[in-house]
């Protein structure tokens, strides 16, 4: 039986598994799949965290320093549907399908030796957390439209997690009623006329 498990999936070429395992491993990342000198790796599976975007990026950055391994590297976040084992033996694996994998895994032919780039689902998840550099709208093969690509230069250094998460680009949507409404409100007590405004998310 499938399940729906929001997953970050993170495409990996690398030569040496065992220091991917090891690294994704203390962020909770999950190694689903080697094929060949790649390493395709859940983070949101088997088990998720509110911050799972971050801990993919935190990850993988590690790996892409020159001191570690000459990497290709990328983060595309997004829906999947986990279903059944496959296979059989060193070769078992979950069947994940949907489009967050495909994205990671053409994302990463963007990507140069040393480097990590991520799609804008992703980018959208880690605010200001990190310092990344627009790579533009790139035609990727399997996507009707071209993908918007961010290349991950660093942590950002911002000190609270709370303004680099924080978006004021974020519109609200669909909520015009209530934002007349609050206005109204804030216009009414800055004329003197007491009001309380309870707003529950």
């Amino acid at each position: 039986m499938a399940v729906r498990a929001r997953a970050r999936t993170i495409w990996v070429r690398v030569l040496r598994h065992r220091c991917v395992v090891d690294t994704v491993g203390r962020f909770a990342g999950f190694v689903a799949k080697h094929v060949g000198d790649g390493v395709s790796v859940y983070f949101g599976y088997p088990e998720a965290h509110g911050d799972d975007a971050e801990r993919a990026v935190r990850a993988v950055a590690r790996m892409a320093r020159p001191e570690r391994l000459s990497v290709r590297l990328s983060v595309a976040s997004g829906l999947v549907v986990v279903g059944d084992l496959t296979g059989a033996g060193a070769a078992q694996e979950r069947g994940v399908v949907g489009e967050t994998p495909n994205l990671a895994a053409r994302l990463q032919a963007l990507a140069q030796p040393g480097t990590l780039v991520i799609a804008e689902s992703t980018r959208r998840q880690i605010g200001a957390l990190f310092e990344i550099e627009d790579i533009g709208l790139q035609p990727v093969a399997g996507f009707a439209k071209p993908q918007r690509a961010w290349r991950v230069k660093g942590e950002s250094g911002v000190l609270s997690r709370f303004e680099a998460l924080r978006s004021e680009a974020m519109p609200l949507v669909g909520r015009d009623e209530e934002l007349e409404l609050l206005l109204r409100r804030w216009q009414q007590s800055k004329a003197g006329a007491g009001r309380v405004v309870l707003i529950s998310g």
